[in-house]
């Protein structure tokens, strides 16, 4: 499935249904007088977030939404059928904006969660609600209002329980394949990764969703690269992995040219809890990978890890520490 992280939509909920002006005419009935039925409300449009869905792609072929309109009211008092609400489905982690695409509506955060973006219109009222002791034959009766229409944004800021980071080609797709039982694509080219990839890691009786964020180059929060259009995706998760490639000839500079787009993004990326994974230690000798992360280490405030994706031990390693980063 094709993956879509933004979408502009037109919505408009259903008009209300008129009132009826009408009077008994029956047959044999010596009274007659107003039995003008209420008109039926509008369907309203509701955003409703679905934790199975994990994409915007199916609002990028249909964009314009309208829910029913409310049927008019009729005679012997009988009042119009309200429209059906349009319920369209998002991903959890959507964020609804005004056509502006700045000012923040409604932020899914949990599944099932409701929004009613666009209120249908209210019915009329049939000329029975203007019947008085003074007034017994009214021909009075009122249109239904309109329903609600906007165009509005849809972001989707992918929720996981942590974020995958580096540069591209540090392994993070294989890291995620060998984690979870997401299927990513592998290759050994950069930018690999166009899109977030998700995936759930399950060690004992507990579960880990990890997101794959796509590699990072310097300039990133200016455009460079993938641009900034990922790096929003890394606000939701709740701690990150920092995966490095430890063949890497200079790991400070690796790390630091990651950490420095988090902050130019935003500065609160920062303050997120963070394991460094130093990979591909396989391809160095003991030796060398001692000195490397004795060098590495020193001025570094978090905890330092290393491993390689084709021993399931050091996997193993890894799944159970992000327990304590989630917990």
């Amino acid at each position: 499935m094709k993956f879509l992280d933004q979408v502009k939509i037109y919505i408009k909920a259903g008009n209300g249904g008129d009132g009826s002006p009408s009077f008994r005419r029956e047959k044999y009935v010596e009274f007659g007088g107003p039995d003008g039925g209420d008109g039926g409300k509008g369907g309203s449009i509701i955003l409703k977030s679905e934790e199975n869905l994990n994409t915007l792609i199916d609002y990028r072929y249909q964009q314009h939404h309208k829910a029913e309109r409310g049927e008019n009211g009729s005679g012997q008092n009988r009042a119009g059928k309200g429209g059906e609400d349009l319920i369209l489905k998002v991903p959890l982690g959507t964020q609804v904006f005004e056509e502006d695409n700045k000012t923040l509506l409604f932020d899914f955060n949990k599944k099932g969660e409701v929004y009613v973006a666009a209120a249908g219109g209210k019915g009329g009222l049939g000329n029975t609600r203007f019947k008085s002791s003074t007034n017994r034959a009214p021909r009075k009766f009122t249109k239904g209002t309109i329903g609600e229409e906007f165009t509005i944004w849809l972001q989707l800021k992918t929720i996981a329980d942590i974020g995958i980071i580096g540069l591209p080609n540090a392994g993070k797709s294989s890291l995620l394949a060998a984690l979870t039982n997401a299927n990513p694509k592998i290759a050994n080219y950069k930018f690999t990764t166009i899109n977030p990839n998700l995936g759930v890691a399950s060690y004992d009786d507990k579960e880990i969703t990890i997101a794959d964020i796509p590699g990072l180059v310097e300039g990133a929060h200016e455009g460079i690269g993938l641009g900034i259009q990922f790096l929003k995706h890394i606000e939701r998760c709740k701690s990150l992995l920092h995966l490095i490639d430890v063949t890497n000839l200079d790991l400070n500079e690796s790390y630091n040219q990651v950490k420095n787009e988090l902050k130019n993004y935003s500065a609160k990326l920062l303050e997120k809890k963070e394991l460094i994974v130093l990979n591909k230690i396989d391809l160095i000798d003991e030796e060398t990978a001692n000195e490397v992360i004795d060098h590495f280490s020193k001025d570094k405030n978090c905890e330092i890890m290393t491993m390689t994706t084709l021993e399931k031990e050091s996997v193993s390693k890894i799944k159970a520490k992000l327990l304590s980063y989630v917990s």
